[in-house]
């Protein structure tokens, strides 16, 4: 009976590690833009996609140039991707097949979103408080 149920807790474990990424993690990504003053366009490989605040599911397996523009103002960001190295280990450590799912689906990688939000307000300008 014990041996049954290690067999069995194997046999889970390796299909429940199979393709690390893909399962807990997924090959898209929520993208939050924010700007300051809020209200400026989006713009994510030349397509219009909205107004700050905008939230995005991206694919992570893309890098993508992203535009904000608020009162002829244009600004340019790169949305570079990373790859996770956690994610690689584990499939490695499972095997072939997990290897070559993850590196398809992209699941591997993820979105570095540090340059997702912009200023459009210049330095030193003194704004005045309102009451």
């Amino acid at each position: 009976m014990k041996n049954k149920f290690s067999v069995f807790l194997a046999i889970f474990c390796c299909l429940y590690l199979t393709s690390c990424a893909t399962l807990f993690k997924g090959s898209s990504e929520e993208v939050n833009f924010n700007s300051n003053p809020a209200g400026a366009e989006v713009w994510v490989d030349g397509k219009m996609m909205g107004h700050t605040p905008y939230n995005l599911n991206l694919m992570t397996k893309k890098t993508y140039v992203i535009e904000f523009k608020f009162n002829g103002q244009t600004k340019v960001v790169n949305l570079n991707n990373h790859v996770g190295a956690g994610w690689i280990v584990l499939d490695v450590l499972c095997g072939l097949v997990p290897v070559i799912i993850d590196a398809a689906t992209g699941s591997w990688y993820g979105l570095d979103q540090k340059n997702v939000s912009v200023d459009f307000k210049a330095p030193g300008v003194f704004e005045p408080s309102r009451p």
